[in-house]
């Protein structure tokens, strides 16, 4: 009977609320739309208290319950997750009332929201640049902020998610064989991220791709690939001492050292092989040279007694006297 007396008192409750709700959501009343809206704020009905506030935005813009309607509708955006939305909501609120007591609360909270709103880092990364640009705007309008380190905190954490997603970008060329835009991608990410935790992965990825591009590089770009590796293994060391990655760069450096050791024997040989190909084009280039010479030579000679005879065939022509005219006797 008890449990039965509770189950209608509940009933009542829910079908009160629901009617209180239905009857502020048609009512003209603003005071009464305000109570209510207050109310469900209270108990943390979030969507309930929105879509009254919602209805009060016009009715209370311009008088002193404007504030408290903003900040809350803001608010109740936020704890119902519409990070967006009430993000937007919190900054108008500490541009349009700067002398409210709540105005650094709301821009804190709506650096906060651009925060909750920033994406994972494999997917676009423009909410995370956004939040930062609000979270770093909130330091520069209150230095002095109890809330400052936290907010250093959570820039950190964002810079670091971009550091992270650039580096994964950068990663994928190596997996993919492409060392030569691994090596240029890696590098890039250093330039951008000067202070990255990730410095000494980027060493180790941007060494492996050197030392990749030597060993598999064209002739023509072997020399200048294997001193590149090389070089990057001294920095390595320099910069990494006594680490996994000084280790591996010692490492790499001899399988270069005897790289560059065998590419040196090799271009011995290719030179020599070219002197004696480029030898072998002059002497065949040459004889070539000679016999189409010779072969001018001998037309020439042709051509000349040709027209030596054909001047003493003309010449003789000119010489010889036209034979007597001859005369028919008449009968």
């Amino acid at each position: 009977m008890k449990k039965y007396i509770l189950g209608l008192f509940a009933v009542a409750v829910v079908s009160s609320c629901i009617s209180q709700q239905d009857k502020a959501m048609k009512s003209a009343d603003k005071a009464y739309i305000l109570k209510v809206a207050n109310e469900n704020f209270a108990k943390k009905k979030w969507k309930n208290a929105l879509a009254l506030y919602d209805r009060l935005a016009n009715l209370v813009a311009g008088t002193d319950d404007f504030p408290n309607v903003a900040y809350n509708t803001a608010s109740a955006n936020y704890y119902d997750k519409s990070y967006k939305l009430a993000g937007h909501q919190f900054k108008n609120f500490s541009i349009n009332f700067p002398k409210d007591p709540r105005a650094e609360e709301a821009a804190y909270l709506s650096a906060l929201c651009y925060y909750e709103g920033s994406m994972d880092y494999n997917l676009d990364q423009s909410s995370t640049e956004l939040a930062i640009n609000e979270l770093q705007s909130f330091l520069n309008e209150y230095p002095a902020s109890e809330r400052s380190k936290n907010i250093n905190t959570m820039i950190d954490e964002l810079s670091y998610k971009l550091e992270f997603k650039a580096f994964e970008n950068a990663r994928q060329y190596f997996n993919m064989g492409e060392y030569k835009a691994a090596n240029t991608a890696l590098e890039n990410v250093l330039n951008d991220f000067p202070s990255t935790k990730l410095r000494p992965k980027i060493y180790g990825y941007i060494m492996d791709s050197r030392y990749q591009l030597a060993a598999k590089s064209i002739y023509d770009l072997k020399d200048e690939r294997i001193e590149s590796a090389l070089a990057f293994t001294r920095q390595v060391e320099k910069d990494l001492p006594n680490t996994e990655y000084s280790k591996t760069a010692l490492d790499l450096r001899k399988k270069l050292e005897k790289e560059k050791a065998n590419f040196v024997i090799v271009k011995k040989q290719t030179e020599e092989r070219i002197a004696t190909l480029t030898a072998k084009q002059k002497k065949e280039a040459d004889l070539l040279a000679s016999k189409q010479k010779s072969d001018e030579q001998v037309k020439n000679q042709i051509d000349a007694e040709k027209k030596a005879m054909q001047i003493q065939r003309d010449s003789a022509a000119l010489q010889t006297p036209p034979p007597a005219a001859t005369f028919k006797i008449q009968r």
